[in-house]
């Protein structure tokens, strides 16, 4: 079985499979259908993340009324689209486009207004949108946008192995996000069958992979069916394969901050007074 690897193996603990969870389904925004997988009764947050959502219909109705101007404070969004075509835009002024491939990386901080809304009538619209906590001294920062079109990702390539690296770094390449607060891992992995994937992730980072096609197996024990969000246990290093078909996944990672959370809807904040105080400014149009 053909491996890729970042580089030699030492002596490492390897992440087992520590729980499997399937989602919920839900609607969110204007009636946008969805699978929330980190967010839920389930598995309320893993810290530093917050929510986790699948959007995956070639029905417009599941789509179409997007997610109108909505306010957020206290942490980043992620949104990393696979198919379709979904336009934002901001109080701040910004704008932009995410095609099949893009990356939006926004960090909200002390507050803004934006909307994500489809840009197609009809056809499949795919992607996944993440909330990555942020500490509780970068909380109020000035909101920004990160804007990565398909091109700037780099992907790293062997043996039939496709590593698209977002965040952090992989054989040495590095992802084109920029979120020094909790040192994200993000990749997206592309296995032929017979193919496997080995990699260091910090020791002290929570991690999560989900398969998005396919089906993979851990060296440590496990496996992983499609559609599946897998929580990893404690260890330094990651071994995966794809045994008995071609498979894609998500591997993502990051460092836990161990802070105290307060969230209401769209803000996260370290007590109830700051949410409080995120109510009424938002409500003065202080954002």
């Amino acid at each position: 079985m053909a491996t890729i690897a970042a580089g030699p193996e030492a002596a490492s603990t390897i992440r087992r499979v520590e729980r499997l969870i399937t989602g919920e389904e839900t609607e969110d925004g204007a009636g946008v259908r969805l699978r929330r997988l980190i967010g839920t009764p389930a598995l309320s947050d893993l810290d530093p993340f917050l929510l986790m959502d699948e959007f995956r219909s070639d029905e417009a109705a599941d789509y179409i009324a997007g997610f109108p101007e909505h306010p957020h404070r206290g942490f980043e969004t992620v949104t990393y689209m696979l198919a379709g075509r979904m336009r934002h835009g901001d109080n701040q002024g910004n704008k932009g486009l995410l095609t099949a491939g893009s990356v939006q990386w926004m960090t909200a901080g002390r507050g803004i207004v934006h909307s994500e809304m489809p840009e197609q009538e009809e056809g499949l619209i795919w992607g996944f949108q993440i909330w990555i906590n942020l500490p509780a001294a970068e909380k109020m920062t000035a909101p920004r946008y990160q804007d990565i079109p398909p091109e700037d990702i780099p992907v790293v390539e062997e043996a039939g192995v496709r590593v698209k690296v977002i965040a952090g770094s992989f054989g040495g390449v590095a992802g084109p996000v920029a979120a020094k607060a909790t040192e994200p891992r993000f990749f997206d992995i592309s296995l032929p069958r017979g193919a496997g994937f080995e990699e260091s992730l910090p020791a002290q980072h929570t991690a999560f992979l989900y398969v998005i096609e396919g089906q993979v197996q851990l060296l440590s024990g496990g496996h992983v069916p499609a559609r599946r969000l897998a929580v990893l246990g404690p260890g330094d290093r990651i071994s995966i394969s794809a045994r008995e078909e071609p498979a894609r996944f998500l591997l993502i990672a990051g460092r836990p901050l161990k802070e105290t959370v307060s969230r209401l809807g769209p803000f996260v904040m370290n007590t109830p007074q700051e949410i409080r105080d995120a109510i009424d400014d938002f409500r003065a149009g202080r954002f």
